[in-house]
């Protein structure tokens, strides 16, 4: 029966991809440029024509260790060993025929690999990526690689510098404004593209319910209003050229165990989840998201005991056939203790089975292939089930857009107005008036511990904008950020600042309570021109504050 189901689904995914095919384009960098048919025609025929060994590292997208294709450190030629058997990154493709590789900004656990993350800045990003898919061009599919990375920016942000930097998710919630926010993303999908990254692993469609473990990474807690910024997201990023991913399914915001080490439990009932969980990523599939991440949580109304990234339940029947999602269906990484309840090869062979199509960070990428090729040459990975899964891979793959030529839209003019532009709408006064003066007089600027940068950001743009800022006396301007606690608060201070989730501020005894959501440098400048007085704090918090409006200008 499971074959059967598989190749059935198969035929009828793959004619849905057919009757709504995106724009063909050709590929370069090292890859053979291929006839001008539809991306799923074209995905179809190419597999059509692979060993089953190209199809199973179409579906894996690990990371690989160095900030080189070819030419890294001897600590991350160690750490690639050690994962691998190889040494580059390069070399990592060729031997497993990767569909795809993740870059990370951290390290990813081995303390031989120190100082080898992936990114170091944009020239290197580029150079990086450039060998990347040159290296998939020498594979016998002779298709692009699936470049991706974690820039939702706020506390999620890989690439940190010689970029446009947004704020996080939640401030785009606070300035409720769709077309700004599909301003600002396309513009940080352009710079991406030219970066080499055409997979983004945002936007966050999670509703903030009562845990905090999404915290900002979340638009807010009305399933409307994080739908509509969900949307345009996706559209901003995919308008530029990069794939958006929809995540985590089907919706993060409410257990207080964190995914990463443990199993989140979502006691939802159906009805709640269809209601409020659920319509985030409902509106992102209606605005054409190519993938949708899978989720490492326990979705007790629907699978209990199982994680919602090995359930066919929740990725077939409810993801696929209830809500008609034709797109790349990616795993939360498996190196999370959740997928880890398996040995790495089995939780691969589990994964794929239970309907994603692309397996990310795999903690043992051999163990993963092996599996994989040899559940296909045994029959119990029915070959449809990865024919389809890779077939879904090459159509995303060859209806991306290449890499932009030119490096002139990094942190451009432009950009860095849109993403102003949007955090300036952001800024939330929760207490304090909203026609006179925030703070008069010379001020002083604190903050909580590991703020520095923040703090200097902060009163070099409030002494642009022509605001005393003294060391010593003054009104005390207190900054808090992500983590921070009630003991990391300044009793007395005149005006209180949330830089992550605001939900501290109702411990805070400061006659004015302002919330950016975050730390980005643009929420800074946008801060500093709140408490100049020459802009007004617009924003409405997207997530309730027990006893504080949403907005003390409403």
């Amino acid at each position: 029966m499971r074959t059967l189901r598989w190749s059935v689904l198969g035929l009828l995914v793959l004619a849905s991809a057919c009757s709504k095919p995106a724009a063909p384009s050709e590929w370069h960098g090292g890859v053979t440029e291929q006839p001008k048919l539809e991306p799923a025609a074209r995905a179809a025929a190419l597999v059509a024509t692979l060993a089953d060994e190209d199809l199973v590292g179409q579906v894996l997208m690990p990371y690989a260790y160095g900030q080189h294709a070819t030419n890294v450190t001897e600590g991350a030629a160690a750490a690639n060993k050690k994962l691998v058997g190889v040494g580059t990154p390069a070399e990592m493709i060729a031997k497993y025929r990767l569909g795809g590789l993740i870059l990370v900004g951290f390290e990813a656990g081995d303390p031989t690999a120190k100082q080898t993350s992936n990114i170091a800045d944009p020239a290197q990003v580029t150079e990086f990526t450039s060998g990347l898919q040159a290296a998939a061009g020498g594979l016998t599919a002779k298709a692009p690689l699936l470049i991706g990375t974690d820039q939702e920016f706020g506390i999620v942000t890989r690439i940190k510098s010689g970029v446009t930097q947004l704020p996080s998710a939640m401030a785009f919630g606070a300035a409720n404004d769709p077309a700004a926010t599909e301003a600002a993303w396309r513009a940080a999908g352009s710079e991406l593209l030219a970066m080499g990254i055409n997979v983004d692993f945002a936007p966050v469609a999670d509703v903030q319910g009562a845990s905090g473990v999404i915290g900002s990474r979340s638009f807010g807690d009305q399933p409307k209003i994080v739908g509509e910024q969900v949307v345009a997201a996706t559209r901003g990023l995919q308008g530029s050229g990069v794939a958006a991913t929809l995540k985590h399914f089907p919706g993060h915001g409410n257990p207080a165990a964190d995914s990463h080490d443990d199993l989140p439990e979502l006691r939802q009932s159906r009805q709640e989840l269809t209601r409020t969980d659920l319509a985030p990523f409902v509106a992102g599939i209606g605005a054409g998201a190519k993938l949708v991440m899978s989720g490492h949580l326990d979705v007790r109304a629907i699978d209990p005991g199982l994680p919602a990234s090995f359930s066919s339940k929740i990725l077939i029947d409810l993801l696929r056939t209830e809500l008609g999602f034709t797109g790349v269906v990616v795993t939360d990484a498996l190196n999370m203790a959740p997928a880890q309840r398996w040995p790495a090869g089995e939780a691969a062979v589990k994964a794929l089975l239970a309907g994603n199509d692309l397996l990310l960070m795999p903690p043992d990428p051999a163990a993963a292939y092996d599996a994989i090729l040899a559940g296909v040459k045994n029959g119990s990975v029915p070959r449809e089930r990865l024919v389809q899964a890779a077939t879904r891979v090459l159509t995303l793959k060859f209806g991306l857009a290449p890499a932009a030529e030119g490096q002139n839209v990094l942190a451009s003019a432009a950009n860095t107005a849109a993403a102003l532009g949007l955090a300036q709408k952001s800024i939330t006064l929760l207490k304090g008036s909203c026609t006179k003066p925030l703070v008069t007089g010379p001020v002083r600027v604190t903050a909580s511990g590991g703020r520095e940068v923040a703090q200097a950001k902060l009163v070099a743009e409030l002494k642009a904008a022509g605001v005393s800022v003294v060391e010593q006396g003054g009104k005390v301007i207190h900054l808090v950020g992500y983590g921070d606690q009630r003991a990391d608060l300044h009793k007395g201070a005149a005006v209180t600042v949330a830089m992550d989730t605001p939900y501290l501020l109702r411990h805070a005894d400061s006659p004015v309570l302002l919330a950016t959501y975050s730390s980005s440098a643009v929420s800074l400048t946008a801060l500093a021109r709140v408490l100049a007085g020459s802009a007004k704090p617009s924003g409405r918090s997207p997530v309730e504050v027990v006893g504080l409006p949403r907005s003390a200008c409403a």
